[in-house]
C-alpha cells in the first residue's frame, strides 16, 4: 500500500484536547472486521462484547516527565530537549532531541533548572535533530535521575495545543502504569478504570501485561509513498514466561485474546510462531504492519482514532480491513467522535 492512502481531512476540533471526565466514559465505535458493520457505545460496555476465560492484554509501560527546557551557554537560549532513552547509566548518556537544533553543536553546554545545578553536554550528533548528551553529575544515579526528573514535564503530544495541566500528570498514564520508560502513553490503556477492570474480573475476564515503552518512532513523519520502504525506530518490549504460557493456553481453547493497543498487537506479532503460539522476550522491535497483513495471536483489538497518515492507523487499518476502518474513520468524523491519545476508541473485532 501507499502513504497516500491514508490520508483523509480531520477538522481540528476534533483533535481531543483535554481527557474524558472520566476515564471509561469516552466513547466507543465497535467495527466488525468481516462485515465492516458498525456500533455506537460507550467504552464501559466494551465487557459486553466478551465472555468469562476470554483475554485482555495490556500495556504496562510507565511514561516519564521526558520534555525539559534548558538554557544555552553564553546565550542563554531557550532549548527544548526531550529524552528518548537512557544510554550509559554510569556515565549518564542520553539520547535526546533538540529545538532548535540548529543551534545545538557538539560541545555545547545547556544547564537546566533555575539554579542550573544540572548542566549537560554535546558529545555527539546522531540525526539532524538528535543529539546524545553527558549530564555532568557527581551524585548517585538515583539522586540523578529524581533531580532530572523533577525539571522535566509530562511529555503530552504536540497535537494538544496547550500548557501541561497537573490533571495531565496522572491522566496521560495508565492506572496500570508499572515499568518507566515510555515517552507516550499508550492511548488505548488510558479508558480502563478502576471500576471496569473490577468488573471485568467479576464477569470472569483475564488480564495479562506486557511493557512495550511507547517512543516517538509511533508519530514521526512517514517520508516514502511505498510504505515497504518505511524503517520504524526500534521499541523495548518485555513478555515473560508466564503471559506467553497464559496467551498460548487461551489460544488452544479458542478464547477471544484482545489486543489492547498498537504496541500490545504489535508486540505480539514480533514475538508469534507460524504455529500461532508466543515465547517470551526481552528485547527490541522495529516491527511495521500495514495492510495487508495476517495476524496471528489476538482476534479483538481497541485503539484510539489516530492522525493521518499515521504508523497507528495503519495497523488499525491491517487488522480491521483498510476499507472497513477507512470507512469507520469517515463515520468518526461525522459523528464527531475525538481523535488522538485523549480521545476516543474503536473495538475491532
Amino acid at each position: 500500500m501507499k502513504l497516500s492512502q491514508f490520508k483523509f481531512k480531520l477538522p481540528e476540533e476534533l483533535i481531543a484536547q483535554h481527557p474524558a471526565p472520566h476515564r471509561d466514559e469516552s466513547r466507543l465505535m465497535v467495527v466488525n472486521r468481516k462485515t465492516g458493520d458498525i456500533e455506537h457505545r460507550i467504552f464501559k460496555e466494551v465487557i459486553d462484547y466478551f465472555d468469562e476465560h476470554d483475554l485482555f492484554i495490556l500495556n504496562d509501560t510507565k511514561v516519564f516527565p521526558a520534555r525539559l527546557y534548558g538554557n544555552k551557554e553564553k546565550t542563554g537560549a531557550q532549548i527544548e530537549v526531550f529524552l528518548l532513552r537512557e544510554l550509559n547509566a554510569d556515565m549518564h548518556l542520553w539520547d535526546v532531541l533538540v529545538e532548535p537544533a540548529r543551534k545545538i553543536r557538539i560541545g555545547n553546554k545547556l544547564y537546566f533548572g533555575d539554579d542550573e545545578t544540572v548542566v549537560a553536554e554535546v558529545i555527539d550528533n546522531t540525526t539532524s535533530r538528535g543529539r546524545t548528551l553527558r549530564f555532568l553529575y557527581d551524585g548517585s544515579h538515583d539522586e540523578f535521575k529524581k533531580n532530572l526528573y523533577a525539571l522535566g514535564e509530562t511529555p503530552i503530544p504536540r497535537t494538544i495545543k496547550r500548557p501541561v495541566e497537573p490533571e495531565d500528570e496522572e491522566r496521560f498514564q495508565t492506572i496500570f502504569a508499572r515499568n518507566e520508560g515510555a515517552v507516550s502513553a499508550p492511548g488505548a490503556g488510558l479508558h480502563f478504570s478502576r471500576e471496569l477492570l473490577k468488573r471485568m474480573e467479576i464477569k470472569g475476564i483475564d488480564t495479562a501485561f506486557i511493557t512495550s515503552h511507547m517512543n516517538l518512532g509511533n508519530f514521526r513523519d512517514i517520508d516514502v509513498e511505498d510504505l515497504t520502504k518505511h524503517k520504524m525506530d526500534s521499541e523495548q518490549m518485555f513478555i515473560s514466561q508466564e503471559v506467553a504460557d497464559t496467551v498460548n493456553r487461551k489460544q488452544a481453547e479458542q478464547r477471544r485474546i484482545c489486543a489492547v493497543g498498537v504496541t500490545v498487537m504489535r508486540a505480539l506479532e514480533t514475538v508469534a510462531g507460524t504455529e500461532g503460539r508466543i515465547k517470551s522476550y526481552d528485547g527490541w522491535t522495529n516491527k511495521f504492519i500495514f495492510p495487508p497483513y495476517e495476524f496471528t495471536i489476538a482476534n479483538a483489538m481497541i485503539t484510539n482514532f489516530h492522525m493521518p497518515y499515521s504508523t497507528l492507523l495503519m495497523m488499525a487499518a491491517a487488522f480491521g480491513g483498510y476499507d472497513h476502518i477507512m470507512h469507520a474513520y469517515k463515520v468518526a468524523i461525522e459523528e464527531g467522535y475525538r481523535f488522538g491519545v485523549y480521545g476516543d476508541a474503536m473495538l475491532i473485532m
